[in-house]
């Protein structure tokens, strides 16, 4: 990172109010992975959906307690997310809430990272960025 990015990075994190919510990590084997999280670990489904622009499906678990959430991400045959999948770099995304999506895009882009992809439904809408190592970061509203 040069020193105008490391600026432009520093104010960013001065302007933007985030909430950290959740870890999305991309599986292979969606069954399986909630029972893993759900029969072994005592997580709970909390919600499952179609996420039709990006051909996939995601599950959030949430823990018993309240506590952090995970969000399984399974990309179909043919998703351009479906990529080869390599064992310990199934992390996904990690996703933080802001109080308006359109102020953050715009003040990320100004620091040097731009919007890499944006999804919309029919209830919500999302849009990613990605750290200065590549890492894919959600930001919703």
């Amino acid at each position: 990172m040069n020193l105008c990015q490391e600026i432009a990075y520093t104010l960013l994190m001065i302007h933007m109010k985030t909430k950290f919510t959740y870890t999305g990590i991309r599986v292979k084997d969606l069954q399986k992975s909630v029972d893993f999280y759900t029969q072994l670990l005592g997580m709970k489904e909390k919600g499952r959906s179609n996420i039709e622009p990006a051909k996939g499906v995601v599950v959030n678990l949430i823990t018993h307690d309240g506590g952090p959430e995970i969000e399984l991400n399974y990309y179909e045959k043919g998703s351009k997310w479906d990529t080869a999948y390599v064992a310990g770099e199934g992390l996904d995304h990690l996703a933080f809430q802001v109080d308006d999506l359109d102020k953050a895009l715009a003040e990320a882009g100004k620091a040097g990272y731009p919007t890499v992809a944006e999804m919309k439904t029919a209830s919500s809408r999302w849009a990613y960025i990605q750290d200065p190592n590549g890492n894919w970061i959600e930001l919703f509203g």
